[in-house]
């Protein structure tokens, strides 16, 4: 048996080599100096025009592809058996996400540190993001659970790194290439610098194999066998992380490669660890030279970045993996819960009435530098007044999502950026521009509609056989989100649009709105919030689990389906307004479900009213926190809850 696997993993370490060797000749022909491969083999021996070309920009490139390629296909390997999550790869558990942010950082405030130690800066921001998910996601990583706070944390860094680029756009300006991903070389000191690296992680994993292939049989045996568990994983995280971290120093933050390599080797039929990191690094090196020749044949003489044929192909491959992944596991009938003692709407509503009246009031009189209350006067009335009233509006409708999402998923860390609508809504928006430049962006709502119902679809399609499945519509929304936020990166960097502009709408701003928004906002949320007060009893009904609401006579699939759709509906609804906001819909039913309890009725009133003093609030601060210039509200509502979702992560069992 031994000798036949060993005869199978030669003839495709072989037949994966030739045609690794086979991309690498093409690769080297691409670019806007046109020659051909006869060409090639015959004159790179020899000084002149073709020799300088290769030696100076493609062979580098093509180089520090392989390296890239095979390092994250490696670490995500480690990865997958480290946190038993097939879904796990340096990007969807936010270590790409802590990497790039501590170099945007870094390029702000220490550009001296970046020049000097730029893989020092992308590992301090990959082992902050590792941490953070070890210790949220808790000693028995149990897959979603992992998959959420990685969601989280990478929505955290995005958030913070987008604010970081919209008060700074001069410094970062260069960073949006990079930020895509892209294997463009000037010269060999990124494969010189990237080399070594990557050699001794990789000799690093090798090591590890024969303990993790132990480890892999549960901890309990491992330790029985007198393996030290925890050394092994402390020594697996730290290969993972340095491959990943030398990664995106030098090609910026490459995801999907990381995930799809292991599984292609173990479709394979490849076993052991040592077998599957040898394999691991030869087809991430060939699935990153692919895409890269891929990109430059779909538009040659121009620069696609690789991370966006990368996010093109792995997109569908992470969705079938999260559509395997949440089948393979036990169904689970958790109970929202709420408070044992809840207050009542009569008490609890006029507080918060009040609450909403002084806000509003100090959003209307205050601008940044001067008070008043002239409301009458021109820029109050048409700029300032319908901005805030639509911004509470807009908070109303999202929080009220959150609520619909998290009673269908029982599950209170579900909103529609969650199952990704947000994200989707925003790569929609963007593709608009991409395909049609001359349109106007007034019409970038019409994109992020299509991108929004694009997610429902996926949502519907996949699901409807499991009878909409918590865990399924979370691991696939997950999975959405995931290929949407990768995409939308790809979009503005491909757009060409000024990139502030392009970031004050996908962070979600409710910057120059008027009384036609307002009566917009005003007919979208009288239209919608009848039907959903309507799902309210049958949402109760299903917080006590599927078999529970099927014998009430309650028809489980038609009301979540239902129910995604109004609150589907809602969240297009807000991103056609405002762009992408999350977090309204995470924070504001958490907080109202601690008020109230989680009876639904009573929960889509306070989450409402909280949802719309969240808003308020956070346009306001965005509005003069740093006046004369804004920060868009949905950063500050991100930079705001994910601490409070992440310190809800850590509570929850």
């Amino acid at each position: 048996m031994f000798g036949r696997n060993l005869n199978k993993s030669f003839v495709l370490l072989t037949g994966g080599f030739f045609l690794l060797c086979l991309l690498s000749l093409i690769h080297l022909t691409q670019g806007q100096a046109a020659y051909t491969v006869t060409e090639l083999l015959n004159e790179v021996w020899v000084e002149g025009r073709v020799q300088d070309i290769v030696m100076s920009f493609r062979l580098p490139r093509l180089v520090i592809g392989i390296l890239a390629g095979g390092a994250l296909a490696v670490s995500g390997a480690a990865l997958q058996t480290l946190t038993r999550n097939p879904l796990a790869a340096p990007s969807t558990l936010g270590i790409n996400a802590g990497a790039f942010f501590f170099v945007v950082a870094s390029t702000i405030f220490f550009p001296s540190m970046l020049g000097n130690f730029p893989f020092l800066t992308a590992l301090l921001g990959a082992v902050l993001s590792s941490v953070m998910v070890v210790t949220l996601a808790g000693r028995q990583m149990e897959p979603v659970r992992v998959a959420l706070t990685g969601m989280i944390i990478s929505l955290l860094f995005a958030s913070i790194t987008g604010t970081l680029q919209l008060l700074f756009e001069n410094k970062t300006n260069g960073l949006f290439l990079w930020g895509a991903g892209t294997l463009v070389q000037l010269n060999w000191n990124g494969v010189t610098f990237a080399a070594p690296v990557i050699a001794i992680a990789f000799v690093g994993t090798l090591l590890l194999a024969k303990p993790l292939d132990t480890l892999s049989l549960g901890e309990d045996i491992a330790t029985s066998l007198g393996q030290k568990v925890g050394t092994v994983k402390l020594a697996t995280w730290a290969v993972a992380i340095v491959l990943a971290a030398v990664t995106v120093s030098v090609v910026g933050p490459i995801g999907f490669i990381g995930l799809m390599a292991p599984h292609i080797v173990r479709m394979l039929g490849i076993k052991g660890h040592l077998m599957i990191f040898v394999h691991s690094f030869l087809w991430g090196a060939i699935m990153l030279i692919g895409a890269d020749v891929l990109g430059r044949i779909i538009q040659p003489g121009q620069e696609v970045p690789v991370g966006a044929m990368t996010a093109l192909i792995g997109g569908p491959w992470l969705l079938y993996l999260a559509w395997k992944t949440a089948r393979s596991l036990k169904k689970s009938d958790r109970q929202m819960g709420g408070t044992t003692s809840p207050v009542r709407l009569k008490v609890i509503v006029p507080i918060l009435i009040g609450l909403i009246s002084m806000s509003i009031v100090v959003a209307f009189s205050f601008n940044g530098t001067v008070w008043t209350l002239d409301w009458t006067s021109p820029v109050v009335w048409n700029f300032r007044i319908p901005r805030v009233i639509t911004s509470f509006i807009v908070g109303m409708i999202l929080a009220v999502t959150g609520v619909l999402l998290q009673g269908v998923l029982r599950n209170p860390l579900a909103d529609a950026s969650v199952i990704g609508v947000t994200s989707m809504g925003g790569a929609g928006a963007m593709m608009l521009l991409v395909m049609f430049p001359a349109i106007p962006s007034a019409y970038m709502p019409l994109g992020a509609i299509i991108g929004a119902v694009v997610a429902l679809l996926i949502i519907l399609v996949t699901s409807w056989k499991n009878n909409f499945s918590p865990m399924l519509v979370a691991l696939m929304g997950i999975a959405i989100s995931a290929f949407g936020s990768a995409a939308t990166q790809v979009f503005v960097v491909k757009a060409k649009l000024a990139v502030a502009a392009a970031l004050v709408w996908l962070s979600g701003s409710t910057y120059g709105k008027g009384w036609d928004d307002v009566q917009y906002a005003l007919i979208l949320f009288g239209v919608f919030i009848g039907p959903a007060i309507y799902m309210t009893r049958k949402l109760d009904t299903l917080t006590f689990g599927d078999d529970v609401a099927a014998g009430l006579g309650v028809s489980v699939r038609s009301a979540r389906v239902w129910a995604l759709v109004i609150g589907v509906a809602l969240s297009t609804a807000a991103v056609s307004l405002v762009g992408t906001i999350g977090f309204i819909g995470l924070v504001a039913p958490h907080i109202a479900r601690r008020l109230v309890g989680f009876r639904h009725f009573p929960l889509i009133i306070v989450s409402g009213l909280l949802g719309g003093i969240l808003l308020v609030t956070a346009d306001f601060v965005g509005r003069v926190l740093i006046s004369p210039n804004e920060i868009p509200s949905g950063l500050i509502v991100a930079l705001i809850g994910t601490p409070y979702l992440l310190y809800l992560l850590r509570k929850m069992r």
